[in-house]
This record gives C-alpha cells, sequence and structure tokens, in this order.
C-alpha cells in the first residue's frame, strides 16, 4: 500500500500514527506468505496501547469504549485485516481477563497493562481437574490467533467431576504450539494449536467461563465489563472485515479509474458503474450497522433483545461485507484477481472473517427470533417443520 492510500487515525484512535499503519500496510502481503505478523508490527501496535483498550484502570488500562475499539480495529482492518484481528483480539481478551479475581489481575497486569493475551474458549476442550489451591490443567486448543506472541494464554477447559468450564491464565511459555493455521484467509494471525499439558494454574489465575459470558455482577465495574459476551462479541468480530471492504472498495476504484485496454476508462461501462455504487453502499450500510451495535453495547440497558438485536447487526453486517467484496471481485479485470493480488487477499480475508461461528445468520437469526417473537412462537415453527420434512421424507 502506498503512503497515499494509509488510512488516517480517527479521532478516536490518536495513538494509531501513520508509521503504525504504513507498517502494517507494507508487511500485509508478507504476514500473509509467511502466516505470522512480523515483530515489528507486534510491537508497533502493542505500543499503540491496543491490548491495554479494556484493561482496568487500575492496572494502567483504558476501559475503553466498544465504538473507540470498533474505529481503531477497522482502520488497522484497511491496511492489514491479520494485524487487525490480532488486535482486535489483544483488545478482547484483556476485557476477558478482567473477570479473574484481583490477586491474578495483578499478576498478569502489574508490570504494564500492554499485556498480549491469546485465547481459547469457545469451544472448550482439554480438562481442568481441581487440586489443593488450584487446577491443573490439559488440553489442546485449535484456532489460538496471535498464540506465538502472547505472554499468556486463557484456555477453557471442562472442569472434572463438575458441570462447569473453567478459564485458565497459563503463561505463555508454558505453552506448546503445534504449526497448524494455513487458512484461506487472515492467515497472518498464526493462528495455531495450543497445547497444554499437565500445568498447575493457581485459584486466582481462574474463573467460571459463565461469569464472562453474563458479565460482571459488581456496579463498580466499568460498562465494558459488565455487559455479557454476546453484546459487543460479533460486532468486535466482524470490524477488521469492515476495514478490509472498505480498503478493498478503494483498491478496486483505482481499477476503475484506470483506463483499459482500448484506452477509455474501465469505468466507462454501466456494470462498473452500478458495481461501485452497490458495494459501496454495502460496506457503508454495514460500517452503520456496526456504529449502531458498538453504541448501543456502550450505552443501553442490557436486555435479551438489545443482544440479540446486536448479534443480528453483525452477522447481517459480515453478510454484507462479503457480498460487496464479491461484487467487486467479480467486476474488476482479471489482473486485479491475481493470487497474490491485494485485492484477492482482501477478499480471501472477509470472507473468513465472515465465516467465522460468532458471525454465522442461521443461529443468530434463531436466537433474534426467539427474542422477538418469544421462544414458544419458534419453538412450534421450528416443529412444525421438522414434521413437514419428515412427511416429505417419508413419502
Amino acid at each position: 500500500m502506498s503512503s497515499n492510500n494509509v488510512p488516517r487515525p480517527t479521532d478516536h484512535a490518536p495513538r494509531l500514527t501513520d508509521d503504525v499503519l504504513l507498517l502494517a500496510a507494507d508487511q500485509a502481503q508478507l504476514a500473509d506468505q509467511q502466516r505470522q505478523l512480523n515483530g515489528e508490527v507486534v510491537t508497533a501496535l502493542t505500543s499503540a496501547g491496543l491490548a491495554r483498550h479494556f484493561v482496568p484502570r487500575q492496572w494502567g488500562g483504558k476501559e475503553g469504549s466498544f465504538l473507540a475499539l470498533l474505529e481503531d480495529i477497522a482502520v488497522v482492518g484497511e491496511a492489514c485485516t491479520s494485524a487487525a484481528w490480532v488486535a482486535m483480539l489483544w483488545a478482547a481478551h484483556g476485557r476477558f481477563a478482567a473477570s479473574l479475581p484481583e490477586e491474578g489481575q495483578r499478576e498478569l497486569w502489574g508490570g504494564s497493562p500492554d499485556v498480549r493475551i491469546a485465547a481459547a474458549l469457545v469451544p472448550p476442550a482439554g480438562r481442568a481437574e481441581p487440586v489443593d489451591g488450584g487446577w491443573r490443567v490439559t488440553g489442546s486448543w485449535a484456532c489460538v490467533s496471535g498464540v506465538e506472541q502472547a505472554a499468556w494464554v486463557l484456555v477453557a477447559a471442562p472442569e472434572a467431576y463438575g458441570d462447569g468450564v473453567r478459564v485458565c491464565a497459563v503463561p505463555g511459555d508454558a505453552v506448546d504450539v503445534e504449526d497448524t493455521w494455513d487458512a484461506t484467509g487472515l492467515r497472518g494471525t498464526g493462528s495455531h494449536t495450543a497445547v497444554v499439558r499437565d500445568v498447575f494454574v493457581p485459584r486466582r489465575r481462574t474463573f467460571p467461563l459463565a461469569e464472562l459470558m453474563r458479565g460482571s455482577d459488581a456496579q463498580e465495574a466499568a460498562r465494558c465489563h459488565r455487559v455479557p459476551a454476546h453484546l459487543p462479541g460479533g460486532l468486535m468480530f466482524c470490524a477488521p472485515a469492515l476495514g478490509a471492504a472498505r480498503r478493498a472498495v478503494a483498491v478496486w476504484s483505482e481499477w476503475a479509474a484506470a483506463k483499459g485496454p482500448g484506452g477509455r476508462p474501465n469505468h466507462d461501462s454501466a456494470a462498473v458503474r452500478e458495481t461501485l455504487a452497490v458495494a459501496s453502499a454495502q460496506v457503508d450500510a454495514a460500517g452503520l450497522l456496526l456504529e449502531r451495535a458498538a453504541r448501543r453495547a456502550d450505552t443501553e440497558p442490557v436486555t435479551e433483545a438489545l443482544v440479540a438485536g446486536n448479534r443480528r447487526d453483525a452477522a447481517v453486517a459480515a453478510r454484507m461485507l462479503a457480498e460487496a467484496v464479491d461484487r467487486l471481485f467479480r467486476t474488476g479485470g482479471a489482473h486485479i484477481r491475481a493470487g497474490a493480488g491485494e485485492l484477492t487477499r482482501l477478499w480471501r480475508d472477509v470472507h473468513t472473517v465472515a465465516s467465522h461461528g460468532v458471525l454465522r445468520l442461521e443461529p443468530v437469526a434463531g436466537a433474534y427470533a426467539s427474542a422477538v417473537l418469544g421462544a414458544e412462537a419458534v419453538d412450534a415453527v421450528v416443529a412444525t417443520e421438522a414434521r413437514t420434512s419428515a412427511a416429505s421424507r417419508s413419502r
């Protein structure tokens, strides 16, 4: 990416200087090829304060807003989707770790709030066996983004001899990393498999997963720590794709403004002009949906309907972003669809984000329908559809 095309930081992201964004953009293709972020990019994003975004203020953190993080991550996503994804998770995992007892938080952040934390919480895996003073944890967790650059790794393991799931903070040097990440998109995230072998985790570095899912009950806790996980989860996961799709529109527009083989501009075509209008509107609309969801997560009273609405908006936004980059990819010339080209990488990245389980529309639509129509009504419809399907198969 040239310096003329690097997005400037917003008022909500003064830490994201042009130098940080240029570095991420310049290294984006290499990250895609090497399946990991460059060490300089990791350092720059950490120094920009993204890992401390949700860290409690008592440790020097920001206890920041979801809207500010959405804007920060979208800006980084315009430079490098993989960098944006990992930075978003550093922030999100700082919010998760705020559920630890104070003694455990001190162990993580007593020296600095800029601690990179990886996590593997859903689905839970492995086993946490209760022992004197804590838990003994063993297991293997796939798709742990940024695990090689993490000082700590949060893992969720079912409790032996119980029905609960316990989140345990394990030091990064006690985690073995298996090189397993070779996905189509977000290749630079280094989302490898984390393996923990019989590691003792003191009670101060654990908490029940259920506490994170429902949010803190403490009235003195910051808003970002009190909301349930599903309220902001989808919009944060979608933020890197928003930035990538905005960049895809910019890259494609450069091609559309250029002259084609016959000497006429590529936009001298109704199909090209229509693609620009529709794709850019889809990206803008997705951004508005996510911004509204972030504002609601920051300010509105938490209800089942609010959570379901935010989940819906994030999933629909992800679908819109994927459709927009699809439209651009189909309409662009052959050279813009080169395998190693920027638009191709952005297309792969956006589709990989949109395929994440948090952003899958089917379960989200079910939760939204239950919240709006009532669970009993939805269950009746599902049962009717099941009987109809069974009857059709029996004919």
